[in-house]
C-alpha cells in the first residue's frame, strides 16, 4: 500500500511544518495562500540570540531571513541575513511566546511591517522597495552561498 502524498501545495511548507508541533506552540498552521500579495513583516525575535526575521509575501508564503543584527536603515550598510524556512502568510501577523523546548523558542514581537514592490527576484539577488512604518526606500538581498545572504539598503537616487 502506498503511503499518502503530502498535496503539492503544502510542500513550500514542509519544512515549516516539520520543525513544529502545533499542539504546543501558538504559531500557526502551515497554509499556502491563494493568490500573490506584496507585503512584508519584521519580527524582533527574543530566541537564544536576539535577531530580526524579515519575511516577504511572495508564491503563497512568507519568504523569511533571519538578520542577526536587524535590518539596515541607512544606506550602504551591509547585514548578514541566513535564509530560513518558508512560513505561512498567516504569520505576517504573528506575535507571541513560543514555549521552551520548541524550535524557535523565545518572544516574539512586530518590529515593523508594510508593502514591498519588488523590482528583481531571481535565486541571486532580490532587489525591491520597503513601504514600511520603520523601513523605506530601496533595498537589495544578495545570495553568498549556502543559505547566507547580505541585505543592505540602496542609496537614493
Amino acid at each position: 500500500m502506498d503511503e499518502p502524498q503530502t498535496p503539492r501545495t503544502d510542500e513550500p511548507l514542509a519544512e515549516y511544518r516539520a520543525r513544529r508541533d502545533f499542539s504546543k506552540t501558538p504559531e500557526p498552521a502551515p497554509q499556502i495562500a491563494e493568490g500573490g500579495g506584496n507585503r512584508f513583516v519584521v519580527q524582533e525575535h527574543h530566541a537564544s540570540h536576539l535577531h530580526w526575521d524579515f519575511r516577504l509575501e511572495h508564491e503563497g508564503v512568507l519568504a523569511s531571513w533571519a538578520i542577526p543584527k536587524g535590518p539596515p536603515e541607512q544606506p550602504g550598510v551591509r547585514r548578514l541575513a541566513v535564509r530560513t524556512e518558508d512560513h505561512p502568510v498567516s504569520y505576517i501577523d504573528f506575535e507571541g511566546s513560543i514555549p521552551e523546548g520548541e524550535y524557535g523558542a523565545g518572544t516574539v514581537i512586530i518590529w515593523d511591517r508594510g508593502t514591498y514592490e519588488a523590482e528583481e527576484w531571481t535565486d541571486k539577488t532580490i532587489a525591491f522597495t520597503l513601504d514600511g512604518q520603520r523601513l523605506q526606500g530601496r533595498y537589495v538581498l544578495i545570495h553568498t552561498g549556502d543559505d547566507n545572504w547580505i541585505m543592505l539598503k540602496r542609496k537614493a537616487e
